[in-house]
């Protein structure tokens, strides 16, 4: 894994870590003020409803199957499998994370229902 590789997988960790999950103050140095989500849940998720004290729920959740593809200089896409360990549940996900003055941020992310 290169030097970039590696920063965005580790920002995907922190995505869906615990920690960062359940603080509005935390998701926000990870996603872009014009984040938006297409969820497993088929419903679509904007950056405005997570301000404040609303946290994600916080599953225990592995990454697995991690490739990042550059799309230009200033944004790359991922596509990797969460096993969530607290609901059993199997998706695919995919993140675009943009570079910005402050650093690589979440702009877009989508999960999708997979089979085990």
């Amino acid at each position: 894994m290169n030097k970039l590789e590696e920063e965005i997988y580790e920002l995907e960790h922190q995505h869906i870590s615990s920690d960062v999950r359940i603080s509005g103050a935390k998701l926000a140095q990870v996603l872009d003020d014009e984040f938006y989500e297409f969820g497993s849940s088929g419903g679509v998720i904007l950056r405005s409803e997570l301000d404040g004290d609303r946290p994600l729920a916080p599953d225990d959740m592995v990454l697995s199957g991690f490739k990042m593809h550059v799309l230009g200089d200033e944004a790359v896409l991922t596509t990797y499998r969460i096993e969530n360990r607290t609901t059993g549940r199997n998706t695919n996900r995919s993140s675009v994370w943009k570079k910005r003055p402050t650093g690589w941020k979440l702009f877009f992310h989508q999960g999708t229902i997979a089979e085990r």
